[in-house]
């Protein structure tokens, strides 16, 4: 079933109101059409119960001459048959009837009943005397005028036709609103983009909403947000990227201008070729990272057996003692992680820690068990780096060898090692010791097999 602010209900109870309201139209026009149509209006019984005080007061003053005289002066006022009755039927002027209208007086209406138009010949009205009722009647076939229903088409399409047009028109405009305009600034902000750099946003009123197009709108700025990112981040790494291959190529162009023996030019060369090398993979991996959105494989990891591989490795590359790389993990430190990426960003924040660190200085790793997740930390005795830096170093391409000793590097190796990380669900941070900086890694636990 949808959710409780699903557009689904929204939908319904537009739809249910507009039913509701097109049958209460249907019922109450319709029964107002049927009195305008099929009943005498308020004028027309007024002017025929004058007309009976009339034929009343002619035969009250003058009995049948009165009557007389007045029905010849009603038949020049109304181009319609006119007579004057007793209580009996009987005539009370001295006009005789033929059969036809005698048998008509018959079928006599009164006031307050209905009028109908589909009968060729127009209705006898029998309208009693208003003062004395039981003294006479006065009968008069209707006049055309005062008949009822002469709007009956007009009427007819109004509230067949127009009415429910309105109302389907406000229902359109309705669902218009409700649908079609957030689709649309989704679509002149999706065409913004074209000449804006990914900056603009939706308005709140697009993205405040709590059914599924509200969602969609935030789902949209999410994914700016996100293309934002990427493409600064890529622009930045060119930028950087370029800057940073400047100083290589002009080292390796006054190599090529100087005299030096091939020996020694061919060894400068090839220091410059793999700085620059490792310069564009640290770079294709940090681009790497931050595109790739697939989760990588996860598998139980112990961190004293991957220490020992990477701590080999270490100390073979910087003639390091083993002495000097230091475990205190225990064998039941299981983490949930990607081997590859565990291992990369671990060996990044070694190789961090060895270039920072004074000789003859301890590198040692640490680490505890915290409900469902292991905090495993590294430190080193580098002197550590200014608060305002803790977050910067994990920024591409900042390096902070001012503050730190050591042979710099590209400012790479952290940025590389909390994306990988954070791929694993984990993340990294760093803090000072008073000694040196401390590297905090917060990862899943798993269990061993052992376990």
């Amino acid at each position: 079933m949808p959710g409780r602010q699903s557009l689904f209900w929204k939908l319904v109870v537009l739809l249910v109101a507009f039913c509701l309201l097109m049958i209460w139209l249907s019922w109450s026009w319709g029964r107002y059409m049927e009195t305008q149509n099929a009943f005498l209006s308020s004028e027309a019984r007024q002017a025929l119960k004058a007309y009976a005080a009339e034929a009343e007061q002619a035969w009250q003053g003058a009995g049948t001459e009165g009557v007389d005289r007045w029905l010849a002066g009603m038949r020049q006022r109304e181009n319609s048959w006119v007579a004057v009755i007793g209580p009996d039927l009987q005539p009370l002027g001295s006009d005789a009837w033929t059969p036809a209208q005698r048998q008509r007086l018959t079928f006599l209406r009164g006031l307050e009943w209905p009028v109908s138009r589909r009968s060729q010949l127009l209705p006898w009205m029998r309208v009693p005397f208003p003062h004395d009722p039981a003294a006479g009647s006065l009968v008069i076939e209707l006049p055309e005028r005062f008949m009822p229903g002469r709007y009956a088409l007009l009427w007819h399409v109004t509230i067949t036709g127009v009415i429910p047009g309105v109302f389907t028109f406000l229902l359109c405009m309705g669902l218009y609103r409700l649908l079609i305009a957030p689709l649309n600034r989704l679509r002149e902000q999706a065409n913004a983009w074209r000449a804006d750099p990914l900056q603009g946003r939706l308005t709140a009123q697009a993205t405040s909403r709590a059914d599924e197009l509200g969602e969609l709108g935030r789902a949209f700025d999410h994914m700016a947000e996100r293309l934002q990112s990427t493409v600064a981040l890529q622009r930045q790494l060119l930028r950087d990227l370029s800057h940073e291959l400047r100083t290589p190529l002009s080292r390796l162009r006054v190599a090529g201008d100087s005299e030096q023996d091939c020996a020694r030019l061919r060894d400068r060369v090839q220091r410059e070729v793999q700085g620059m090398q490792r310069l564009v993979d640290d770079t294709l991996q940090l681009a790497w990272q931050d595109t790739e959105r697939s989760a990588p494989a996860l598998e139980a990891i112990q961190i004293q057996a991957l220490w020992d591989m990477l701590g080999e490795n270490a100390c073979y590359e910087s003639g390091w003692p083993s002495s000097q790389l230091q475990c205190r993990v225990g064998a039941e430190c299981w983490v949930q992680g990607n081997l590859n990426a565990l291992a990369q960003a671990l060996e990044n924040i070694l190789r961090n820690a060895i270039r920072h660190s004074p000789p003859g200085g301890v590198i040692s790793l640490a680490g505890r068990r915290e409900g469902d997740q292991w905090l495993v930390w590294l430190e080193d005795q580098g002197g550590g780096v200014a608060e305002r830096d803790l977050e910067r170093i994990f920024h591409p391409f900042i390096r902070l060898d001012g503050s730190r000793p050591g042979d710099g590097g590209f400012g790479l190796g952290l940025s590389i090692a909390r994306n990988a990380v954070a791929r694993q669900g984990g993340t990294l941070w760093a803090q000072n010791t008073g000694a040196g900086l401390r590297l905090n890694l917060r990862l899943p636990a798993a269990y061993s097999s052992m376990e």
